[in-house]
Parts: C-alpha cells; sequence; structure tokens
C-alpha cells in the first residue's frame, strides 16, 4: 500500500508518499481501505515538531477516515461494509494511508447520505463538538451559546449541534464568513476583526472556545454566574481554572476521544437533516503537500480532504 510518512519535523515539503507494509488488524480490529481522509489542524502543528503528541518522526500522520471494510476480526463488522470514524486518537493511526487497521468500535456505519469525502472530514471536528456542548456543556434548550471560531472546522458543526439542542447561537468570525455561518444557522455572528466580543454579548450559558490566545481568559466576562466554558485548546492552563472558580464559572478542557455513541449521534443529525460538514477543498492523495500548504495557511471554512 502507500502512505505518507516524514523523517523529519518540517514544512509540508517533509511529507512523502512511500510503499509500506499493509498493517495487519488484531483480534477486536477491523482493516479497513480508505477511501477518503479528513486533515485536521492539528496535523500540521504534528508534522513541524509543534506538539510532541506521537513522538518524533518517521510518523505517518492522521486520524479521520472513511472507507469500506476489507478484513475483519470480530463480529460487529463484515467485509464491505462503509464506515469512517477517528480510530486511536490520541494515539497514531496512520490514517494518511491506502489502509488503516482500526478498532471496531471507533468505527460507525457511513450513512447512504453522507459521501466518503464528507464522512472523512467529520469525527474529529464533530466529536469535539458534540463532546464539548452535550457531554460537558449541557447544552439545553434556551440556552445561550457562544461559539469561537464559527467558521472553522470544529466551529461550524458546533453552530448545528447548538442550535439542534435548541440554543440560541452566537458565534464569532470574519466578515468574510458571516455569510457561510448565518447559513449554518447562527442567531447572531460577531466579526472578530472588527468588534470585541466581550462588549458586544453578554449573559452567555456555554462557551465553546476553538480560537486559543488569550480568548478563553477574555471570555469569562461574557459568561452568566454559574456559565461554563469549554475549551479545545487551553485545557491544561491551571491558573485559568482558578480564576473562573474564583469567579463563580465552571471551566473545563476538551481533549476529543473516540466515541462511538457520539459518532451514531451525529449521523443522527446528518439524517434528519440538521447537521452538514462542509468541506472547502478536495485533493488527491498526491497532492498532499499542497493540501498541507493550504492547512498552513490558517482561517479555513469548514475542512480539507484528501481522497485515495
Amino acid at each position: 500500500m502507500r502512505a505518507i510518512t516524514q523523517q523529519a519535523f518540517g514544512g509540508p515539503e517533509v511529507l512523502t508518499i512511500v510503499d509500506a507494509p499493509e498493517p495487519r488488524p488484531l483480534p477486536t480490529e477491523v482493516l479497513v481501505r480508505v477511501k477518503a481522509i479528513g486533515l485536521n489542524p492539528l496535523e500540521a502543528l504534528l508534522r513541524a515538531g509543534g506538539f510532541p503528541l506521537i513522538g518524533r518522526p518517521p510518523f505517518v500522520l492522521g486520524w479521520d477516515i472513511s472507507g469500506v471494510v476489507e478484513e475483519a476480526r470480530t463480529w460487529r463488522w463484515r467485509p464491505g461494509e462503509e464506515v469512517f470514524g477517528m480510530p486511536l486518537f490520541p494515539r497514531a493511526a496512520s490514517a494518511y494511508a491506502e489502509v488503516v487497521s482500526a478498532p471496531a468500535l471507533h468505527l460507525v456505519r457511513k450513512p447512504a447520505s453522507l459521501s466518503h469525502v464528507e464522512a472523512s472530514a467529520l469525527p474529529v471536528v464533530g466529536l469535539t463538538a458534540w463532546q464539548g456542548l452535550v457531554d460537558l456543556g449541557g447544552v439545553t434548550e434556551g440556552d445561550r451559546v457562544l461559539v469561537h471560531g464559527g467558521g472553522g472546522g470544529v466551529g461550524h458543526v458546533a453552530i448545528q449541534i447548538a442550535k439542534a439542542l435548541g440554543a440560541h447561537v452566537i458565534a464569532t468570525a470574519s466578515g468574510s464568513k458571516r455569510e457561510f455561518v448565518e447559513g449554518l444557522g447562527a442567531d447572531e455572528v460577531i466579526d472578530y476583526t472588527a468588534v470585541d466580543f466581550t462588549g458586544a454579548v453578554g449573559d452567555i450559558d456555554v462557551v465553546l472556545d476553538t480560537i486559543g490566545g488569550d480568548t478563553a481568559a477574555r471570555s469569562l466576562e461574557v459568561l452568566r454566574p454559574g456559565g461554563h466554558l469549554v475549551t479545545a485548546v487551553a485545557e491544561e492552563d491551571v491558573r485559568l481554572v482558578a480564576t473562573y472558580e474564583a469567579a463563580g464559572r465552571r471551566f473545563s478542557g476538551i481533549a476529543v476521544d473516540p466515541d462511538p455513541v457520539a459518532l451514531r449521534g451525529l449521523v443522527e443529525l446528518v439524517e434528519r437533516g440538521r447537521l452538514r460538514v462542509h468541506v472547502q477543498e478536495t485533493f488527491p492523495f498526491e497532492r498532499v503537500t499542497d493540501a498541507h500548504r493550504l492547512l498552513d495557511s490558517g482561517h479555513l471554512q469548514g475542512k480539507l480532504v484528501l481522497t485515495v
């Protein structure tokens, strides 16, 4: 099979396509013939050596996959079934490859309403948003929810999940993404390039932070007493946790994990027409360096996907 690997940290040019032996599934695992691979900003950070999650090169990046079961060492799946998921995170899943071995429980059935491209774009961002808003945030009907980075991968899914839960959704996004974010169902959009969100909103029940920097600290100002910040980027800031607790607000960090229950929840929203995943651009497997150059540029609208 072909796989995309790297021998050193660096820019997109360190990614190379090589011939590699196919993985062998262990008991309870399946071998998936990959059709599409979702790309995430974390992978660009890992490629460049900015975060030591999976150690030093050589390694194969990637977690988001959609494909067809080729071999099953489990009763849960049969060869020929179409599946998608985010196997093994935060351990390396080596998903930038034509074939991936994955635990059976880390995959769910791909619905006919999603193409492989769309399905591969959903797991990391969808699970992050679901676990942040549903499992941690406990968002319910009538809540006021602020989503930072509403036009990005996690943000654009989070808006739709919060709306499906019955929340009033406010999103920050650049002015160029206003129409896109409103189309996702956001009730209010704050152009963060022109307006300070701390002066534009208040009485927020749940804030979902996908941006980082000082966003988590500044969000304290807009939360109601007892309100809850959920951050995907500052989960280990001990001092910030103490500041929130002293102010009578809640602070939670989320590190996404494989979750078939949440994945099936996302599929249900898709099938009810309440959730769509936006793919900004697809790239063939051979153009992974071009895809990573765009990933490095930031300010994406939705997701990027490699097709195999």
